[in-house]
């Protein structure tokens, strides 16, 4: 028999070699033939990657759009839980306020505040020959804190007020002598109503003119002159109170 001649081999081999070549490159392409980020999602056909293709932890939350994961999955949000139980209620009064105007009227509270009198005219109760003595509760403001007063502690404050010139002397606090910054001084008093039989310390030591200030819940509250004298609507100024 006739041997091919040495054109006949050579062709033979590059026909072999060009019909393996494809398969011989994909089976010899590694990581590192691969440049990093030249892969596009262009380059992957659809639905060709499986879970044993991703490294597991490898996607996170954020890698997915809102909605797809199930609630409940690692890493999504799950529904709100019932509610837990209500807390301790705070002590009675703690942190409770109220301002009052110049008028003696309630501008603001934190809530449970009722005026009971402001700077009130009580009907004249003196028999003759004793002087009127409607005015005596007219330099008292009388609030109802809406609980009992007993176990709290009361304090008033005289807000300072240097936008009304009260006294003819400006309003810069610095004017000269006594008494000469009516904006800027001022007494104040304060103290729960009725507080008992007047024989037995500490009650007994305050009581409220008006019948509707005659109780627990209430406390008078008495702005003065820095000389002591009573306020009148000419001077009066606003004030807080906080119940503690």
């Amino acid at each position: 028999m006739r041997l091919p001649s040495p054109s006949m081999f050579v062709s033979i081999a590059a026909l072999v070699v060009a019909a393996s070549g494809t398969s011989y490159a994909v089976a010899t392409i590694g990581s590192d033939d691969i440049r990093n980020g030249s892969i596009l999602p262009a380059d992957i056909k659809d639905n060709q990657l499986k879970t044993n293709d991703i490294k597991d932890g490898g996607l996170l939350a954020r890698d997915f759009r809102e909605g797809q994961l199930p609630q409940g999955a690692q890493g999504a949000e799950g529904p709100q839980g019932p509610a837990g139980p209500a807390g301790p209620a705070g002590a009675d009064g703690t942190g409770r306020w109220v301002l009052i105007n110049a008028a003696g009227q309630i501008e603001a509270q934190s809530g449970g505040f009722t005026l009971v009198a402001g700077y009130p005219v009580l009907p004249n109760t003196a028999v003759a020959p004793a002087p009127d003595n409607s005015l005596r509760a007219n330099g008292n403001v009388y609030i109802n804190a809406g609980e009992d007063l007993g176990d709290n502690a009361i304090v008033a404050s005289i807000i300072l007020q240097n936008t009304i010139d009260q006294d003819g002397g400006g309003m810069a606090g610095r004017t000269a002598g006594a008494d000469a910054n009516a904006e800027f001084s001022g007494e104040i008093a304060v103290s729960r109503c009725n507080t008992g039989a007047p024989t037995t310390p500490p009650a007994g030591r305050t009581n409220c003119a008006p019948s509707g200030a005659q109780n627990a819940q209430s406390f008078v509250v008495s702005p003065r002159l820095s000389d002591g004298s009573v306020t009148t609507d000419a001077n009066r100024k606003a004030f807080y109170v906080i119940i503690a």
